[in-house]
């Protein structure tokens, strides 16, 4: 063994400069690694291992990431695990409408924003009531907007999903759920004011398909509305119809028009519902 061994060892290091890995090489001298390791350690890899190593290492993170893709899609790290209710309830529809109509659901966020704070603490509340998660949370002081946003990977494919779903179950459910939907449309796309001698609650949406599910859904409650497809909006008027949708749908409370504006008739900081009030009781009798 004594006689044999350093020609092993030669063995061993010729094998290292023609590129065998050491794997390769305990197969064919049957020595194990540890050993062989000892005797190479110091023979300069060869161009043909460098690339091999290189391949190897290319193709372990190419199998990490199928493995991520396959086995992770879709979900949060270990410990963040997001409840996804499947079934409809009131909370939901709320907060799957005000991410649709004055928020956004993005690939890995669901973000909400409004000036108003009655809204944010609403969905916020809501969002902790049904999901269990606390938003990260952002003020632009130039225009006092409030931004409220959720990163969480399941949380956003289950909204996309909702979202689609809203839409066509929304047409049959019972009037309690389609006044939460109206009213979160109206609360984040509407608006309540004078244009010339008109008393007008308007609401504005770039989908027309949504103004007319909202044309529809106001219909069920016998409110008459037109949809402006040029201004991409709908426009409830008429005395009538402005005393049935404040009585069925209305606008939540703490929420206010910009007092701000240039064409602002109003000039100090109202709540939409009262100045829906005012213009109602403008009425002649």
């Amino acid at each position: 063994m004594h006689k044999t061994a350093p020609l092993l060892i030669q063995k061993c290091r010729i094998l290292r400069k023609k590129g065998f890995t050491l794997r390769e090489i305990s197969k064919l001298t049957n020595i194990p690694f540890t050993t062989i390791y000892g005797h190479v350690s110091n023979v300069p890899f060869s161009l043909k291992l460098v690339e091999n190593i290189k391949l190897k290492q290319i193709e372990n993170t190419k199998r990490l990431v199928r493995f991520n893709i396959e086995t992770r899609k879709g979900k949060c790290i270990p410990g963040r695990i997001v409840p996804k209710p499947k079934e409809w309830s009131s909370d939901l529809i709320y907060l799957v409408a005000h991410f649709m109509f004055d928020g956004e659901i993005a690939s890995h966020s669901c973000i909400y924003n409004n000036r108003s704070e009655a809204l944010i603490d609403g969905v916020r509340s809501t969002m902790k009531k049904v999901f269990n998660l606390e938003p990260y949370t952002y003020l632009n002081k130039e225009t006092d907007v409030h931004r409220i946003s959720y990163h969480y990977v399941e949380l956003a494919i289950y909204t996309q999903k909702k979202s689609k779903e809203l839409l066509r179950y929304i047409r049959k459910a019972n009037k309690k759920e389609k006044i939460i939907f109206l009213k979160a449309f109206f609360d984040d796309e509407g608006c309540i004011g004078l244009w010339g001698r008109k008393k007008l609650v308007r609401g504005y949406q770039k989908d027309l398909k949504i103004l007319q599910l909202v044309q529809k859904l106001l219909k069920d409650f016998t409110i008459e509305s037109k949809i402006d497809k040029k201004y991409k909006e709908i426009v409830i008027g008429r005395k009538e119809n402005l005393v049935k949708f404040q009585s069925t749908i209305n606008f939540s409370k703490g929420i206010y028009i910009n007092p701000n504006r240039k064409n602002s008739i109003w000039k100090q900081k109202l709540e939409k519902r009262e100045i829906l009030d005012k213009l109602i009781c403008s009425y002649q009798k």
